[in-house]
């Protein structure tokens, strides 16, 4: 083992930490807001304490993300500094978009939504939350651009060693972006209504108020709509990594050579004829290449080296992705059905609801190694190797230690974020002895 080897597993241990909290903001950041202009439009007030009850979780929930992710932008130069620069020029412009633009936006409309209760009028509240939250949505935008062109690079050109941006537009709008931010914003709203599920199984097993079975239903909407979003971009996906990175592809999928017709395998001895090139191609026979024949390729194009991805993590992976995103997405459509024309839920559905609260979160999580590892020996594609990336001035001690340290305090913030939620769930909403116009709303009501 050597520090590149420690500085990979310091990179991926504190992005997935980091990525446990991000798709929960985007998607509950938006949940509220709808919950808020419920309240509005209707004066109905469970919808004033749903609000402010999520709000707390949301509030909770992105300052720990902000905590978690300061980290990543501190390892590019701990542990990167070679990827620093050569990717600087290119991958500095959307991450500066998304600090100076988006984050401060989400930043400052959440300070004016948690102080602004009993200060702001009404409809400015409201718009507050709802700047907020699609501002979080456009910071996601911006984050996955440049991870995008990690993956599929476009508008830039190599001089004198380093990458320089000659086209910020063709990198904003890149292809396997326009694919990337729908799917993985999707699954932030999947993630966000097993959450806002979970939260009302807990409840409804303890509470017969109408307030939690309207939550739910809410919830049940937005993960049924996300996860067919997440379906069909991930359709959408696997058609561009046909085209863009097919060593993924064929390592998702254990082809080692390449194949006409190639079938789909749903798990070792199980697999379905030809669909891996129809889903591929939309073409039952077309040739969907092999990581073998690949590598024979790719040791001519780039020089001698091993090109393949660990095949046993993207194989398993993009498996547990798709089982774990549709198992949840079936739990949201067998909700709904037996919710329907106001059928209270039955104890059973609220247990598996609380029971499935990790389900989208593992989803999520194994979409993003199949994603990052599955790019892997690269870090920008055909142009810089991850060995070629790591700062040669780091030891193996040095990122021992950071490595080390980061653990134990994610750990921390681990047991603080639990709590904390734990605690405020367990709380449940405040009592209101009505619904009050914003302006009118006492400081005993304030965050």
């Amino acid at each position: 083992m050597d520090a590149l080897d420690l500085a990979r597993w310091q990179f991926g241990v504190t992005t997935v930490y980091h990525f446990l909290f991000v798709p929960l903001t985007i998607g509950l950041g938006i949940f509220v807001a709808g919950l808020q202009t419920a309240w509005h439009r209707t004066g109905k007030e469970h919808y004033l304490r749903l609000t402010k009850f999520f709000g707390k979780l949301f509030v909770i929930n992105f300052a720990m993300g902000v905590v978690t992710g300061i980290v990543q932008e501190f390892q590019f130069g701990m542990n990167w500094s070679e990827y620093s620069t050569f990717v600087g020029d290119v991958f500095g412009a959307p991450l500066a978009m998304e600090a100076l633009l988006a984050f401060f936006l989400e930043s400052t409309f959440i300070g004016l939504w948690i102080f602004g209760w009993d200060r702001l009028p009404k409809r400015l509240h409201l718009a507050s939350i709802w700047a907020a939250a699609l501002a979080s949505n456009l910071s996601a935008y911006f984050i996955l651009a440049a991870n995008a062109w990690m993956k599929h690079p476009v508008g830039y050109e190599v001089i004198d060693g380093k990458a320089r941006m000659n086209d910020l537009w063709a990198v904003l709008t890149n292809s396997t972006a326009l694919a990337q931010v729908p799917h993985v914003v999707s699954a932030a709203f999947v993630v966000a209504g097993g959450f806002v599920l979970a939260v009302c199984g807990y409840w409804m097993l303890r509470s017969k108020a109408e307030m939690w079975r309207s939550a739910a239903r809410a919830a049940l909407v937005m993960t049924a709509i996300a996860g067919a979003v997440v379906a069909g971009t991930g359709d959408w996906s696997a058609k561009l990594m046909y085209e863009q990175q097919p060593m993924k592809l064929a390592a998702a999928e254990a082809l080692e050579h390449d194949t006409a017709g190639a079938g789909f395998t749903v798990v070792p001895g199980i697999e379905i004829p030809k669909l891996l090139s129809f889903l591929s191609t939309y073409d039952t026979e077309a040739v969907v290449p092999g990581t073998e024949d690949l590598q024979r390729r790719f040791e001519q194009e780039f020089g001698p080296g091993d090109y393949r991805p660990d095949q046993t993590v993207v194989f398993w992976s993009f498996r547990l992705m798709i089982g774990f995103g549709m198992a949840t997405a079936g739990l949201s459509v067998l909700g709904l059905w037996l919710t329907r024309r106001r059928r209270r839920m039955p104890d059973w559905l609220s247990r598996a609801f609380l029971l499935a609260l990790p389900l989208p979160l593992l989803a999520v999580t194994a979409g993003w190694l199949l994603s990052e590892i599955g790019r892997q020996p690269w870090t920008v594609a055909g142009e810089l190797l991850t060995a070629a990336s790591v700062s040669p001035g780091v030891s193996l001690t040095e990122v021992a230690i950071s490595l080390t340290v980061f653990t134990l305090v994610y750990g921390a913030l681990t047991v603080v974020e639990i709590i904390l939620l734990a605690r405020h769930v367990r709380k449940g909403p405040e009592e209101t002895e009505h619904a009050p116009a914003a302006e009118q709303l006492q400081p005993s009501l304030m965050y």
